[in-house]
C-alpha cells in the first residue's frame, strides 16, 4: 500500500481525437468539472471536512441514516430508501443479464490462507473487516472477485463459451475505510456492489467486449438519472498499452464524445493494463468513481483458471472487471447530490419519476372525500403507479407544502369539483410545480409513459399519511 501511495502516474486529458494533452496544457475552458475532478484525483485528498448536502437530503427525505449501533460506515435504510436502493438493484441487474451475464451468489468471507487468496491480498492488501473463527481467519470481500475466480477455477468451458460473463449483486461487499473519509452515502464501509466478470480469449475479444460494456455503462448511468454531464470519466493504462492500442484508445475517447482524464503509468504496478471509471463530482468538488471497467492480465493465472482453445490446449484468460453503476448506494449519493445541485440553480429538486418513492399524492380537501379519494387511488395502483393520500388532521396548504417538501412529482387536490367534472388539476414537479388540467386516464397515461422498460414495486408504506410513523426528525 505504501508502494501504491508513491506509485508515479503522469497525468494527460485524452481528448476526442484520441491525442493526449499534458494536463498543464489543456485548456479547461468550457470544462469546469473536468477541471474539478483532474485537481481532486492528483491530489488524492479523500478526507471529509464538512457535512455534504445530500447527507442533510438523505435523512429528511427518510431514504437512509447513519446506525449509532453499528461500524461506521454501515447505514440503515428506511422503508422509502430501501425501495429507491432495491428498484436501482433490480434494474442493474436485468440490464446485466440483457447483456447476457449469468447471475451467481457467492460467500460474503473468505479464508486468508487460502493459496489463491493470500497471493491476491500479499499483492493487493486493502483495509479489511477481519474475523476470527475458531481454526481459521477470515475476511470479509471487498469485490465479487474472489467468489467468482473460485467458481469459475472449478469451471469447464472453452472458446466456444467465450466471452464467459458472470454477475452478482453483492450486498454486501466490505472495505474499512478510514474514519476521516467515511461520510454519508459516498463513502462507505458496506456497499452492494453489481459487479460482473468477462473471461475472454485474448486482447481482441477482450478489446470488443470492453467497448460493449463502455457503451453498456453510459446507457445505465443515463437511465438511472445521471447523463453524461452529471459525471467525468478517467481512463488509466500503461504507457506500452497505449502505445500498442492508440486506435482502440482514441474509439472509448470518441464514444464519450468528452475530454477525459487519463492517467498513465510508466510501467504496469496494478493487475490490469487498461482501466476506466466513471465519477461524479459532487457540489464540495469531490468525486466518487460510479461505473468502472478493467482488463485483468493477472488474476487467470493467480486462480488457476482455464479455458480449451481451438487445439484442445488450456490456456489463461483474460479477465474484465465491471461495475456497470458503481455501488448503489452512491447512486443514490450522486442522484442527491444532483438535485442539490438542481435547487441551488433555482430550479425544483427531484428524484427520477420511477425512483420516487410516492409518484401520485392525492389531497382530499376535507374528510368528506377521502372516500371518494381512495377509489382514484386504487384505480392509479392498479397502473402500478405508487400514490398515496393525505388525509391528515392539518390545513391544505401545509399538506401541499409537504408533498413538495418530499419532493412528490404529482400532487392532486381532490375536491367536490374534482369529482363532478372528472378534470383534475395536477401539480407537476417536473414542469416547475405548474397545475395542469388532464383526466384521470390522460394522468395515467402520461406516467405509465414515462415508467416504461423500468421496474416497479408498490408503496412501502401505508396508503394513508396519517398511518404512518416518523423515521426521522
Amino acid at each position: 500500500m505504501k508502494a501504491e501511495d508513491t506509485l508515479k502516474s503522469f497525468w494527460h486529458i485524452l481528448q476526442t481525437d484520441g491525442s493526449l494533452v499534458p494536463i498543464e496544457e489543456f485548456k479547461f475552458k468550457g470544462h469546469t468539472n473536468l477541471r474539478k475532478f483532474s485537481e481532486y484525483e492528483i491530489k488524492k485528498t479523500r478526507a471529509v471536512t464538512q457535512m455534504p448536502p445530500h447527507v442533510t437530503l438523505m435523512k429528511r427525505l427518510e431514504i437512509a441514516d447513519y446506525e449509532p449501533g453499528s461500524d461506521p460506515g454501515n447505514l440503515r435504510w428506511y422503508p422509502k430508501g430501501r425501495l429507491i436502493k432495491s428498484l436501482l438493484e433490480q434494474f442493474v441487474t436485468a440490464e446485466m443479464t440483457a447483456y447476457g451475464a449469468m447471475e451467481v451468489e457467492t460467500p460474503v468471507m473468505y479464508d486468508f490462507n487460502h493459496p489463491s487468496l493470500a497471493d491476491y491480498l500479499n499483492r493487493f492488501p486493502a483495509r479489511q473487516y477481519v474475523l476470527q473463527s475458531e481454526d481459521k481467519d477470515l475476511f470479509l470481500r471487498f469485490a465479487a472477485c474472489f467468489g467468482q475466480f473460485l467458481m469459475v477455477h472449478d469451471t469447464q468451458f472453452s472458446y466456444k463459451q467465450m466471452p464467459l460473463k458472470l454477475y452478482e449483486l453483492t450486498r454486501y461487499s466490505f472495505r474499512r475505510e478510514k474514519s476521516g473519509e467515511v461520510c454519508g452515502l459516498r463513502r462507505l464501509r458496506a456497499f452492494t456492489m453489481p459487479d460482473c466478470h468477462a473471461f475472454c480469449t485474448d486482447l481482441e475479444q477482450a478489446k470488443n467486449e470492453f467497448k460493449t460494456r463502455f457503451n453498456l455503462c453510459i446507457s445505465v448511468l443515463g437511465s438511472i438519472g445521471l447523463s453524461k454531464d452529471d459525471y467525468e470519466i478517467a481512463l488509466r493504462f500503461t504507457k506500452d498499452f497505449y502505445e500498442e492500442n492508440k486506435d482502440f484508445i482514441a474509439e472509448l475517447a470518441e464514444i464519450y464524445g468528452k475530454p477525459l482524464l487519463a492517467e498513465v503509468w510508466k510501467e504496469r504496478f496494478f493487475y490490469f493494463r487498461l482501466k476506466w471509471d466513471a465519477n461524479f463530482v459532487d457540489n464540495q468538488d469531490k468525486a466518487a468513481a460510479l461505473s468502472t471497467d478493467q482488463i485483468d492480465v493477472e488474476n487467470a493465472k493467480r486462480y488457476g483458471i482455464t479455458y480449451v482453445d481451438e487445439k484442445g490446449e488450456k490456456l489463461n484468460p483474460l479477465i474484465l472487471h465491471c461495475s456497470p453503476s458503481g455501488a448503489i448506494e452512491r447512486c443514490v449519493y450522486a442522484l442527491l447530490e444532483k438535485a442539490y445541485r438542481t435547487q441551488q440553480k433555482g430550479a425544483l429538486p427531484m428524484l427520477p419519476l420511477w425512483l420516487s418513492p410516492t409518484q401520485v399524492r392525492l389531497i382530499p380537501i376535507s374528510d368528506d372525500f377521502t372516500e371518494k379519494v381512495e377509489e382514484i387511488a386504487k384505480k392509479i395502483a392498479v397502473q402500478c403507479i405508487r400514490v398515496d393520500i393525505d388525509d391528515r388532521a392539518a390545513t391544505l396548504q401545509k399538506r401541499i407544502r409537504e408533498a413538495e417538501r418530499e419532493w412528490v412529482p404529482y400532487v392532486i387536490v381532490v375536491g367536490q369539483r374534482e369529482l363532478e367534472s372528472g378534470v383534475l388539476a395536477v401539480r407537476d414537479r417536473e414542469a416547475h410545480g405548474k397545475v395542469q388540467n388532464m383526466k384521470l386516464d390522460e394522468l395515467v397515461a402520461k406516467i405509465t409513459g414515462k415508467l416504461e422498460g423500468k421496474p416497479f414495486k408498490p408503496l412501502p408504506l401505508p396508503l394513508n399519511l396519517s398511518k404512518r410513523p416518523q423515521f426521522y426528525g
